[in-house]
């Protein structure tokens, strides 16, 4: 349940930052964090869910608050980065999670989100030359809207993740000491 809760929290931070435009919140938003955690927490065959979520909202996003039209095809790599986001929940952290593998991906996440879709950006369109010095251009842009995706993903995985732990360990503290009294 707290996977699909996180989900939803994560398709509703998307609207978020296109509301603030000059907050410098663009792509701080709980899509990674969340995408660790359902691939970490769901079975995989529960992995349509988060990608039928995050194509609606990539669809109303773009229709309805940024007022484009709705190619689907300029969408392909965001949607397969969806199922990468999950994969890499399930691979890294659904035997075993651990504060150094929550960080792997925490890292990787990001990242991966980076080099995917800004090489799309950069193949895919017109708004930076053909060439090496482009494709530069355009990953540099980019960096603040990577900051803020590896900020936010650390925030949420970090909560969703290790709250859970915090009170199990405070609720075993209380416990010692009830025995010890």
């Amino acid at each position: 349940m707290a996977a699909y809760l996180l989900l939803l929290v994560a398709v509703l931070s998307r609207f978020i930052p296109p509301l603030m435009p000059h907050a410098g919140w663009m792509n701080f938003t709980a899509v990674t964090g969340a995408l660790l955690y359902f691939g970490a927490r769901r079975p995989w065959r529960e992995m349509f869910v988060p990608l039928g979520a995050l194509m609606l909202s990539d669809f109303l996003l773009t229709t309805f608050v940024y007022h484009y039209p709705f190619h689907w095809q300029g969408y392909i790599p965001s949607w397969i980065w969806y199922v990468a986001g999950a994969a890499l929940g399930w691979i890294l952290l659904k035997s075993k999670t651990t504060f150094w593998r929550v960080g792997a991906g925490v890292l990787l996440g990001p990242t991966a989100f980076w080099i995917l879709i800004d090489y799309g950006v950069w193949a895919g369109s017109a708004m930076y030359p053909h060439t090496w010095a482009g494709l530069y251009a355009c990953y540099v842009a980019a960096i603040p809207f990577y900051r803020n995706d590896l900020a936010s993903t650390a925030l949420v995985a970090g909560l969703a993740f290790g709250l859970p732990v915090l009170v199990q360990r405070m609720n075993a503290g209380r416990a010692v000491a009830q025995v010890a009294k």
